[in-house]
């Protein structure tokens, strides 16, 4: 299950996104989402558990939660939506 978390404070890392969710079981993945110029984070990112029962549990446990002096937000990710196409407006 792919999980968005928002509201990250800015020296929250990937490894830290990671290290929060693995307590709640296996992490394929977890990245948090950076500026490409500037490489700050942009406080937010994603995680990808392979369980779907434990991700349920670690949104409804992490959702609220304090981390980095900051109470961050966790749901499931929903698919980035298509942007119309433009090209042939003429």
């Amino acid at each position: 299950m792919n999980i968005f978390v928002s509201n990250l404070g800015y020296s929250f890392t990937s490894e830290d996104l990671s290290e929060l969710f693995s307590s709640y079981g296996a992490v394929d993945s977890a990245r948090v989402i950076t500026d490409k110029i500037t490489r700050q984070s942009r406080g937010f990112g994603f995680v990808e558990m392979p369980d779907e029962n434990a991700a349920i549990k670690a949104i409804r446990d992490l959702n609220g939660t304090m981390q980095d002096g900051r109470s961050i937000k966790v749901s499931e990710a929903r698919p980035k939506e298509e942007k119309p196409s433009y090209s042939n407006r003429w």
